[in-house]
């Protein structure tokens, strides 16, 4: 956790910036670069839809996120890439289980 999902690339677009795409976004969003997952996802399009980087973690401040997607779209940009969407799904530690547990337990009765 936190997950770097790339939808619609294909494998050898993405592994070869793997190691940068995950070091930059570690600086950023203040985590341990082991604990960032880089993951594919093939898609089947049914209309016309753009390449998109989802981005699953934490929440962050405003700024945090801003700089991740930035440095995200450089790095594609430098690879030929000029229209992708980059999206965060953010995820609430209280709601977020491991093994069975919350990884946070919420203040609320």
């Amino acid at each position: 956790m936190p997950f770097l999902r790339f939808k619609g690339f294909a494998k050898q677009d993405i592994e070869p910036i793997s190691q940068i795409l995950i070091e930059e976004f570690s600086k950023f969003a203040e985590v341990a670069p082991e604990k960032v997952k880089l993951e594919l996802l093939p898609v089947e399009q049914l209309t016309n839809s753009p390449l998109s980087v989802e981005i699953m973690m934490f929440p962050r401040e405003q700024k945090q996120h801003d700089a991740i997607a930035s440095a995200i779209h450089g790095i594609l940009k430098k690879q030929g890439f000029l229209h992708i969407h980059i999206f965060f799904i953010l995820l609430s530690p209280t709601l977020y289980y491991k093994e069975g547990l919350p990884l946070q337990v919420g203040m609320a009765k």
